[in-house]
């Protein structure tokens, strides 16, 4: 066995102790093992488990089985089994396999959802370019998106990170972008539910947004505590607010993306006006028709959450 192959079996089997507690060596511990015998790099091997027992003999058959597969990754390609693990298919220790095989060490990430308007393949091969040298991973889904895996830095937060793929892709290769941002997760091994998370930003932005932009699942919180409601439920919760005319506000796009840039402008009338390139007393006539409408003067905290609510029932049923 040459000195390459012995050096990246210790360092498999040292990640296998420091996720597992299992003791694996090349070279019998002098007390209380279990060996095993596993095919590797074409030769027979043979390997030392601390520990005696039923559980050591399990534990030394199922490191043998991954060990003599040749194939601590996965099946398939890098890509193909990226994907995978983005998808949930294997769990963490599908997770664990794939950074060991690939030596990627085990930090925070996130997950990135990017469904490009055209032109997947070029867009594709950008933000790989933009991902150079980074540690960072990306994989075509399927036919119309894309996925990024981000390990966390210092100094950028996930969001800001997603505007910056979104820019980046509009101004080199005019392609205009829906982007959803997962939330942070400790490990790797977690980042099935960072992507799926993403995915839900992207396609509840596409219901309650307009397209082309970027958006974080923590956004979309109490959208996703609502849409899991029975839909009865939710037209008794319509019903209960009273609002009569709701259509003449949430059926006009003018009028709910100016309440939506308000709300997001943290109910600041001129901030509001600057994002939205508005004369203020267009705004203020805008509010005060939803007020005359709904009730809801939205200027303040309390009818503005309210409002927020009554939005996502509205689409939700409309949906």
């Amino acid at each position: 066995m040459d000195s390459g192959t012995e050096a990246e079996l210790k360092r498999i089997f040292e990640d296998i102790r420091e996720r597992t507690g299992a003791a694996i060596s090349l070279e019998s511990f002098g007390e209380e093992e279990t060996a095993f015998t596993f095919e590797y790099g074409g030769k027979k091997l043979t390997a030392y488990l601390k520990g005696t027992g039923e559980t050591a003999e399990a534990g030394a058959r199922l490191a043998g089985y991954l060990l003599s597969s040749g194939d601590l990754g996965g099946g398939g390609d890098r890509n193909t089994r990226l994907k995978s693990i983005l998808l949930g298919e294997g769990g963490a220790w599908s997770a664990f396999r794939f950074l060991t095989k690939y030596n990627i060490p085990d930090r925070p990430c996130y997950a990135i959802d990017l469904l490009p308007e055209r032109h997947l393949e070029e867009a594709v091969l950008h933000v790989e370019r933009c991902l150079e040298g980074t540690g960072d991973l990306a994989v075509k889904m399927d036919d119309t998106r894309l996925a990024v895996v981000k390990f966390q830095e210092e100094g950028q937060s996930p969001y800001d990170f997603g505007v910056f793929l979104s820019q980046s892709l509009f101004e080199e290769l005019g392609i205009k972008t829906n982007v959803g941002v997962g939330c942070e997760m400790k490990s790797f091994s977690e980042i099935a539910t960072s992507y799926n998370q993403a995915v839900t930003a992207v396609r509840m932005s596409m219901t309650f947004h307009s397209e082309w932009e970027v958006h974080s699942y923590r956004e979309y919180l109490l959208v996703r505590l609502l849409e899991d409601v029975p839909e009865s439920r939710l037209k008794d919760y319509m019903e209960q607010f009273r609002i009569t005319d709701a259509a003449e506000v949430f059926a006009d796009e003018d009028m709910t993306g100016t309440a939506e840039a308000f709300l997001e402008s943290s109910l600041n009338v001129s901030e509001t006006s600057r994002n939205l390139f508005m004369h203020r007393n267009t705004l203020a006539y805008r509010l005060d028709k939803i007020e005359r409408i709904t009730g809801l003067n939205i200027r303040k905290f309390s009818d503005a959450v309210t409002f927020r609510v009554i939005t996502i029932l509205y689409k939700l049923l409309k949906h």
